[in-house]
């Protein structure tokens, strides 16, 4: 044991030197093994590389040259350029957005929602509400209600009585409560947290919402059954149709049923039959759901679907007859990756959930900032806001300003002015009962002074917030120097390129190449129809592609046969219209027709040369440069370090 414990020290210590050793030195700075790390993996994530050792050691070259230009930058004052500043701080904007929850709130409330996306629970559920059908509230009421269910539950009387007695839910004479499975995101959050929080075949406490009174039972769980895709023909019903109606409408589903069986296409049946008009526009296609979105009958016959096509028998709900074609399941990842935590970043930022990273994130900035509020006449203030609210003049003898200071977070200030601007705005409650108590309105205009002074200080506060507005700022420095440095300087010297171009012209010579024409289409179907034509009628191309607009583009001139689209294994010869290339990336597709081969190497023209001629002046200039801010910055590399990295 003590050997172990030794062993776990030294590792720890080792670790530890590792993520503060400097890695390498220039210009009186050093860059460490942790910060060099971090933006390696961010090139070559984990087990991407085969040759560690290898992609380290170029990649660092390559970020010592960044980091030597980006020094340059700054030496030369392009940071102070009111065009940079001005870029940098529409990012900024742009980018705090992503950083106003409390880090460690919001990745607990993300591993929590990991943990319940990977399951299902079905759940029946009490409900009465404070207001009565008469319009009369009265929660007292309510709670004598939930507690009487609440005791007969727990006297043992089932869950179905007990809900058809109690339940105020137009729906309970049908299901006896039962909502059906929901999942994570499904239902609000306080319902979610009581339900997730049950196990099988237990119910909760009554539980108190803003509409009333609420019991919940977890009936039983499945695994997630995932995301699914799916297309409807809905035959809707009126309410209150008769016998007959229903009859004529089952005999319509069934018949479509049929003809769906012998092979007819769902898209055209939906949008000729489906009294769904929204998904009917689109072949029937609804939104990818899970577990949760509709009423149970529904899921519970689409989740039962267990291929892909599989079409549904005509089933009916409370809407009507419905036929539904499973399209794709996306099962739940079992694994927490990036892939699935973006995801589920998506809903959580979109739920109402995320508001308690944001309130912790408040608190904490009070707790960092601190917090003052003068000794203000609170009558007199409350008289003053209201009067210049309304636009009135304040009662002779108050003696409140608009400069004086309403309270303060930091160094972020909130005087009178702000409040009264504030409240012409916002003094009404949301749900449009009335106005705000005052006190609500002061402590509004204190988590917005705490926000403003976060947003403003940001980088103190949040270290992977400065970390990326560092990147992004060295990376934008990295674009303009390299811009004025390298790209614009051989792109405008005709002269230096000529000169290049002379003194290397072994690089340009042309191998076997071909005189073609080169088609590019946006998708295979348009490709194919494109190459039928020329096969067909090879002289007439130009003819051909102005038939296709947009669809398709040429580019012709003289091509490498490396560099000509669709030759592959076939013989390259005069006349030859090459098979179809597609490209996975965007599914655009490529051919080309050669009008005359040239199998005999021969020499470039400057012309046709200078695309590879000024990129390759390009990285002479850029290596010049660097090897100039080499000797002007030194560097010094620790290889010691280097090796603690590849280890």
């Amino acid at each position: 044991m003590k050997m172990k414990s030794l062993l776990f020290s030294l590792a720890c210590a080792l670790s530890l030197t590792m993520q503060a050793q400097t890695l390498f030195t220039y210009a009186g700075k050093k860059t460490d093994t942790k910060e060099f790390t971090r933006a390696y993996e961010k090139v070559y994530p984990a087990g991407t590389v085969t040759n560690k050792e290898k992609s380290i050691r170029e990649y660092l070259d390559l970020y010592i040259n960044s980091k030597l230009k980006i020094h340059e930058a700054y030496e030369l004052g392009y940071d102070t350029l009111p065009a940079f500043k001005e870029e940098l701080n529409n990012l900024r904007q742009q980018v705090m957005n992503n950083y106003m929850t409390d880090p460690e709130t919001y990745n607990t409330l993300l591993d929590e929602a990991f943990a319940r996306s990977q399951k299902d629970i079905q759940v029946q559920h009490i409900f009465i509400p404070y207001i009565a059908q008469n319009n009369f509230s009265d929660s007292a009421v309510a709670k004598l209600k939930i507690n009487e269910a609440h005791m007969e539950l727990a006297s043992g009387k089932k869950f179905d009585d007990v809900a058809l007695k109690f339940s105020a839910d137009p729906s309970v004479a049908g299901n006896k409560g039962n909502i059906g499975f929901i999942g994570v995101f499904s239902l609000p959050y306080q319902f979610e947290n009581i339900i997730y929080s049950l196990k099988p075949g237990a119910y909760s406490e009554p539980y108190k919402s803003k509409s009333g009174f609420h019991i919940f039972k977890n009936i039983s769980e499945r695994k997630s059954v995932g995301k699914i895709k799916a297309a409807q023909i809905l035959l809707s019903l009126p309410p209150g149709s008769n016998e007959e109606s229903v009859k004529k409408h089952k005999l319509l589903a069934d018949s479509l049923y049929n003809r769906l069986l012998k092979g007819d296409d769902f898209a055209k049946l939906a949008a000729s039959f489906s009294n769904d008009y929204v998904t009917a526009a689109s072949g029937g296609q609804m939104q990818e759901f899970s577990a949760g979105t509709y009423n149970p009958e529904f899921e519970n016959a689409v989740f039962s679907l267990t291929t892909n096509s599989a079409i549904s028998k005509p089933f009916l709900t409370s809407h009507g007859f419905h036929i539904v074609k499973r399209i794709s399941l996306t099962a739940p990842s079992a694994v927490k990756n990036k892939k699935s935590l973006d995801l589920l970043k998506n809903k959580l930022d979109n739920d109402a959930r995320v508001n308690i990273a944001r309130d912790n994130l408040v608190n904490k900035i009070y707790k960092k900032a601190g917090f003052t509020k003068p000794d203000i006449n609170q009558m007199q203030l409350i008289a003053f806001v209201d009067s210049m609210t309304n636009g009135k003049q304040p009662r002779a003898g108050n003696t409140i300003t608009n400069e004086m200071v309403v309270l303060s977070v930091g160094d972020e200030v909130k005087k009178v002015a702000d409040l009264v601007a504030y409240s012409q705005t916002s003094r009404f409650l949301p749900d449009g009962s009335g106005l705000k108590p005052f006190d609500q309105m002061i402590d509004e205009l204190k988590q917005m002074a705490a926000i403003d002074f976060y947003k403003r200080n940001m980088e103190t506060y949040n270290q992977e917030f400065g970390q990326q507005m560092t990147e992004l700022k060295d990376g934008n420095l990295f674009f303009d120097i390299m811009m004025r440095e390298v790209w614009n300087k051989a792109q405008a010297d005709t002269a230096g390129q000529l000169d290049y171009y002379k003194k290397n012209l072994k690089k340009y010579t042309w191998k076997n190449s071909a005189a073609a024409v080169l088609f590019y289409c946006g998708d295979e179907l348009t490709a194919t129809e494109v190459r039928n034509a020329v096969t067909k009628n090879p002289a007439d191309w130009k003819k051909t592609i102005e038939n296709y607009g947009d669809r398709s583009t040429v580019d012709s001139g003289r091509f490498e046969l490396s560099k000509i689209p669709g030759l592959k294994k076939l013989v390259p010869k005069q006349g030859l219209v090459t098979a179809i290339e597609k490209n996975k990336d965007d599914n655009s597709a490529s051919f080309a027709y050669l009008l005359k081969m040239y199998p005999v190497p021969a020499q470039k023209t400057f012309a046709d040369a200078k695309g590879d001629v000024i990129t390759n002046y390009q990285d002479e200039l850029d290596t010049q440069w660097v090897n100039a801010l080499k000797k002007k910055y030194p560097v010094v590399v620790d290889q010691k370090a280097v090796q603690s990295i590849i280890k």
